[in-house]
């Protein structure tokens, strides 16, 4: 991002992070030979080249990693190809967004559906990208040779970014592709990951929310599931196949490799494998790392996030328009909200901690034996560094959270005012084009209702609880002159601002000068808070940073070392292509609980609520089962099969990888893991935790029965 604190808290996130431990399974494909074994015991019927392969089209060929033209190598999800003609499979929830910006009152595809029954249908998404891998290679060796262990870590992160960048431009010259260096092990190893990157993806086809969501925030995190979570998307390229952006003279991708979908019988204990992109894991994180993420990242997040996700429901209920328009928005939110308090609930009933504790006393055992300060100092560095950071973590939070993140307006307000000064400055007649364009995208899903009741619950409630040392003055003003009353401050803030609504913000731009910018409460409010942040972050002694970062590399380092000979071990995700392989798999999460392997329709039909609800089941839906018309899609019992769970190892990003049967072909989407195992992305818990997974007869069901997309179905290869 371009605002320098979004950035800094990123880098705190990857400073310390969250997630699974050693023996879970987000393996790195070229290095899957060292698991073939397992897998072939597991019941992969394939060879490790058809997986992963520089020489011949593979399985790699066919998993897409979906980002953002600004970040195209972090990719927020995964999707499949699944036709000769560059089709492509993922969640609902990851095309929701592009859903949603295609959706009007008049043509309200979040309520109703989209379906394109000719490729002139489809709909363009500028920004979104499709990544694939090209090839990946080791190259630890060739950064470390630049690296000593008496570097500061500001000289070591300045020589690693230097080699990297110069390793991944040799890499992709004379070429369409774009690479990039990723570190291993908390900076231990390190890969290149060459990709060729498609910037015209457009939406095909998606079911009714109702249906893509059904269950909503009360399923989200559960299991059994009955959510139809798929949406289609098709990548397109110039005529001569190379990456271009969008034009009506583009051609349909030819990829080199697609799935075959599997339409078949889906029984307990079948192999099942993972490959897509997860986002962020930690398989080395400290008890003292634990202590901060239960204690301050996960409670703050949730407490902070009810504000806001209660004013949303009630705005969102009450008029069309406003459901449309924060749609995306209450997802994003919502979905880290609940997770955040069913990961705590997870680390408490499995004691994580203990664990935790119990790896640090081996660690610690190992250490004193090697005689080495870089072992044996590295926890006592990780306690102090996280110790140094905690007070200020905290406050961070109130602030990114309730101020910067939560209503929208006053860090808006800061960035274009910012921005309006920035260009002015360097060019008194400067373009001021892209900046409109810029402003007319943010309030084309905006209200000034909804974001001055965030403004007012959510402010107040951080002067209330932030620790007032550290609150922003700006606010501990507020509170005062207006005795508590944030909905009063609101109301003045907003009436007075230009950032206001759109109309008050085109008003400014026919006559637009700096000095109305610079005293504009709502930029003001945002500049401070923004400023605050900043601030807040440089409390923390560099060197604390510093050695909390060297703490966590050398104690992975010695993991490492410690599990040589004993086990394979994973990296942690970090948004490079992995795989994770299994079973499918019933489990019984509690005494007297058992969960089936897998949903049907009928589940749909027993959970209905009433329309507008998070269990609304369609009219179409209904009187399909009624007939039973489930078209050649049921199981050998004559029921549609809807979802399905493994155990395998997922995480966020991982939404709409394709989960594959040991023949190589889809058999559903991965959407979700279960709440009782949340614990997963910081301990892998191998007798609970479960990946949820759309079935593909479900999805090839509503495409050819549900919506009559036979033009769909007729591209793709389905196979029993």
């Amino acid at each position: 991002m371009k605002i320098r604190t979004l950035a800094l808290a990123l880098v705190l996130a990857v400073v310390a992070p969250n997630a699974v431990r050693a023996d879970e399974g987000m393996w790195l494909l070229s290095l899957i030979g060292k698991n073939y074994a397992d897998m072939q015991r597991a019941g992969f019927k394939l060879t490790p080249e058809d997986i992963y392969s520089v020489n011949r089209n593979c399985l790699k060929d066919a998993i897409v990693g979906l980002g953002n033209a600004g970040q195209p190598f972090w990719h927020f999800c995964t999707g499949e190809i699944i036709s000769k003609q560059g089709l492509m499979s993922t969640n609902h929830h990851c095309g929701y967004g592009k859903i949603q910006e295609h959706s009007t009152v008049e043509h309200d595809y979040l309520r109703d559906g989209f379906w394109a029954y000719t490729m002139d249908q489809e709909l363009p998404n500028p920004g979104l990208t499709a990544s694939i891998l090209v090839r990946m290679e080791d190259v630890t060796d060739k950064v470390k040779e630049h690296l000593t262990d008496d570097m500061s870590e500001a000289d070591r992160e300045a020589a690693i970014e230097k080699v990297s960048d110069d390793i991944a431009k040799k890499a992709v010259e004379g070429t369409v592709y774009s690479a990039r260096v990723r570190p291993m092990f908390n900076g231990n190893q390190f890969f290149l990951f060459v990709h060729i990157i498609y910037r015209d993806v457009r939406l095909v086809g998606a079911p009714p929310s109702s249906m893509g969501k059904f269950g909503g925030d009360t399923d989200n995190w559960s299991w059994p599931r009955h959510t139809c979570d798929f949406s289609l998307f098709r990548i397109y390229t110039a005529p001569d196949g190379t990456p271009a952006d969008y034009s009506k003279d583009n051609v349909p991708l030819s990829p080199k490799h697609h799935l075959p979908v599997n339409a078949g019988e889906i029984s307990d204990g079948d192999f099942a494998m993972v490959m897509g992109f997860p986002g962020t894991t930690d398989h080395f994180l400290t008890s003292y790392g634990l202590e901060e993420t239960m204690n301050i990242t996960n409670r703050l997040v949730y407490e902070i996030r009810t504000v806001k996700i209660d004013i949303l429901r009630e705005e969102m209920a009450a008029d069309q328009a406003t459901r449309i328009k924060y749609a995306s928005k209450y997802a994003s939110c919502s979905n880290y909200w609940k997770y955040s308090n069913e990961q705590n609930k997870a680390l408490r009933n499995l004691n994580t901690m203990g664990v935790k504790q119990d790896v640090e006393k081996e660690y610690t055992e190992w250490a004193r034996r090697q005689r080495s300060p870089k072992y044996s100092r590295a926890l006592d560095l990780i306690r102090d560094g996280y110790a140094a950071r905690s007070t200020v973590e905290e406050a961070g939070l109130y602030l990114r959270e309730g101020i910067l993140s939560g209503p929208e307006a006053p860090l808006f307000a800061a960035r274009v005012s910012r921005t309006f000064a920035h260009m002015l400055g360097q060019d008194k007649n400067a373009d001021l084009s892209p900046l409109q364009n810029y402003i007319d995208n943010f309030y084309k899903d905006y209200d000034e209702n909804v974001d001055r009741r965030l403004v007012a619950g959510l402010f107040k409630y951080v002067v209330d609880n932030m620790n007032a040392d550290l609150c922003p003055k700006f606010l501990l003003d507020a509170n005062k002159k207006y005795k508590g009353n944030f909905d009063k401050y609101a109301a003045d803030l907003y009436n007075k601002s230009v950032f206001a609504n759109a109309e008050a913000m085109a008003k400014f731009m026919q006559k637009p000068n700096a000095k109305t910018l610079e005293k504009d409460p709502l930029a003001v409010a945002g500049t401070e808070a923004l400023n605050a942040y900043i601030a807040m972050n440089e409390q923390v002694p560099q060197q604390a940073q510093d050695d909390l970062t060297r703490g966590i590399r050398d104690f992975t380092d010695g993991i490492l070392q410690i599990n040589q000979g004993r086990k394979l071990m994973s990296p942690d995700a970090n948004s490079t292509i992995r795989l994770t392989y299994g079973n499918v798999m019933s489990y019984d999460p509690k005494d007297g609980v058992s969960y089936h392997y897998y949903t049907t329709m009928k589940g749909v039909i027993e959970k209905e609520g009433p329309v507008g609800g998070e269990f609304e089941v369609p009219t179409r839906l209904k009187e399909l089962y009624a007939k039973k018309d489930f078209g050649r899609y049921t199981n050998r019992r004559g029921e549609l099969p809807t979802c399905f769970i493994t155990n395998n190892d997922i995480t966020g990003g991982n939404s709409g990888s394709p989960v594959i049967n040991g023949k190589g072909e889809l058999i559903g989407l991965a959407f979700d893991g279960n709440s009782e195992a949340m614990s997963g992305d910081i301990d892998f818990e191998e007798n609970l935790q479960r990946c949820i997974c759309l079935d593909s007869r479900y999805m090839l069901w509503v495409i050819d029965v549900y919506a009559g997309a036979r033009n769909l179905i007729a591209e793709m290869d389905i196979v029993r």
